[in-house]
């Protein structure tokens, strides 16, 4: 497509849980679709969003990230992502044995997100988890989340805490109390996505 002059590849793609596009051009022409783009929506109240906005959105809608929530060491089904593992394929990948060994010893822990009580709480990683008392995981990511109005973590944590579970975080050598939710905690039937 063309955007104004710019010559475009557009996606019907999300990483924040709304209906959006991504729009890939050469790198000559960046500027350019930047400006097309910003004059086209200043009469609309078009406001540029950062990378902080786009990380609250994706904790809100439960999209992991690499290098954090999702890392060689962890496997897809611990990480919430089981569904899109096709075991049954008539084609042998790098990694099937290593999923199927994953997948019959079962779940050992399972990355959760957790509502914190205290809304001004916020956690980036690596704090400590709670459960009875005892550390159980750590965060793997987290952030506020302005939609729902929650402060937001991510933890892998023993199978057993299950959405409504107790759970406490640290946060600057205090223990917040925090709540084992469902996901995604934005949009579960996944309507805006779909608008």
């Amino acid at each position: 497509i063309a955007v104004g002059t710019v010559p475009c590849l557009a996606l019907r793609v999300t990483y924040v849980g709304e209906l959006g596009w991504e729009l890939y051009c050469p790198t000559e022409y960046g500027l350019r679709l930047w400006d097309t783009l910003w004059e086209a929506g200043a009469p609309l109240g078009l406001v540029a969003g950062g990378y902080r906005a786009i990380e609250s959105m994706r904790l809100e809608k439960g999209y992991r990230v690499w290098s954090s929530d999702i890392t060689p060491e962890d496997n897809p089904y611990e990480a919430g992502l089981g569904f899109a593992v096709r075991l049954n394929k008539s084609v042998d990948f790098i990694g099937k044995p290593a999923l199927v060994s994953a997948k019959n010893d079962g779940i050992r822990r399972r990355l959760r997100p957790l509502l914190l009580e205290d809304g001004e709480a916020i956690v980036f990683g690596g704090e400590p988890v709670r459960v009875d008392g005892r550390v159980a995981g750590r965060v793997t990511s987290g952030g506020y989340g302005y939609t729902i109005e929650r402060s937001i973590a991510y933890a892998y944590l023993p199978p057993a805490c299950k959405p409504g579970s107790s759970v406490e975080v640290q946060v600057f050598n205090r223990w917040v109390p925090a709540a084992v939710a469902s996901e995604p905690l934005y949009d579960p039937t996944g309507e805006r996505i779909r608008a």
